[in-house]
């Protein structure tokens, strides 16, 4: 995909590329309460951003945390810069790797 088509999607497993997209929007990582079953186990991940639908089902986890269990789970993060109108998107996907590679 080129790069000055910011506003397609593009996709990456790159854990600093990321944190650096999610922390630049206000992202934060988060896992669906209620989910996990074991210790240590953080169940369904999500990236988290103020102001949206989150706040009563998601709780903050580590950067740790998440990438642990987004690499255990073989995903990946669909993602995009900006729309097509040239504002800054929030738009993120976790897909698993191997459906996003077809």
């Amino acid at each position: 995909m080129p790069k000055h088509e910011t506003h397609a999607s593009q996709m990456t497993t790159d854990h600093e590329t990321i944190r650096r997209w999610a922390e630049a929007r206000g992202g934060k990582p988060s896992r669906v309460k209620r989910t996990g079953s074991k210790k240590g186990d953080p169940g369904i991940i999500r990236i988290d951003f103020p102001g949206y639908s989150g706040e009563e089902s998601l709780e903050p986890i580590s950067w740790e945390e998440f990438f642990n269990k987004f690499d255990e789970s073989k995903l990946a993060l669909v993602y995009q810069e900006e729309t097509a109108s040239g504002e800054r998107s929030n738009f993120d996907k976790l897909v698993r790797r191997d459906a996003a590679e077809e």
